[in-house]
């Protein structure tokens, strides 16, 4: 089964992901991770990915296309896979369609795990983080005995200047508007599975995986 995941930060993704590679016996695929693959193995594409990064520059469409594809080709990936984090355009989604037709292969779905965008602050900056351990909190998902002070170790608890309101909604934003026309590709091509990641994440794995035997 060969499975594309979609959903905004804070949706959940990682710990779904996780549950469904254990369900279906598939790698789950990340760029990021292919990334740091590739550049550790160093292959071809994974030193041209490693220039550009070192340079600081993104690593141009060409170049990633090129380890997904590679990624695609390992002998985990005959049975199946659970891609993440590709494809963020329109011509990358074209170019992972391209990919797996010289394989002989396709999507069989694609999953989007939508949460409304004000949960989604709340979950992204209400996250905080122990000065000394480096423990993690979250003021409503997972708050310290007492407010402001590791649990383990008394710690200062502080928030990363990334998790701030504005620059998540920013952040929001970006992908909100960036994917909205992948969701109407994958759309008209019968693909999309919309999933209510607000539920209790149980229940979430339990709908997705319903979806994919479905």
């Amino acid at each position: 089964m060969n499975i594309l995941f979609m959903g905004p930060p804070g949706a959940g993704k990682g710990t779904q992901a996780e549950r469904i590679v254990q369900e279906f016996g598939i790698p789950h695929i990340s760029t990021g991770d292919a990334f740091r693959a590739a550049m550790r193995e160093g292959t071809p594409i994974g030193l041209k990915a490693k220039e550009y990064m070192d340079k600081g520059l993104l690593v141009p469409d060409d170049v990633t296309v090129g380890i997904v594809r590679e990624r695609l080709a390992a002998p985990d990936c005959e049975q199946g896979f659970l891609l993440d984090g590709f494809p963020r355009t329109l011509a990358q989604a074209e170019a992972l369609d391209d990919i797996l037709e010289a394989m002989g292969r396709k999507l069989d779905h694609v999953v989007n795990l939508h949460v409304d965008r004000e949960l989604l602050l709340a979950r992204l900056t209400g996250r905080r983080i122990c000065k000394t351990c480096g423990a993690t909190y979250h003021v409503i998902f997972n708050p310290p005995q007492q407010e402001g002070i590791c649990d383990k170790d008394q710690g200062e608890l502080y928030q990363r200047s990334d998790d701030s309101e504005e620059k998540v909604g920013t952040r929001l934003d970006e992908y909100i508007n960036k994917t909205a026309p992948l969701l109407e590709y994958y759309s008209e091509k019968g693909l999309l599975r919309q999933v209510d990641g607000e539920k209790e994440i149980g229940t979430v794995s339990t709908e997705i995986v319903s979806l994919l035997r479905g």
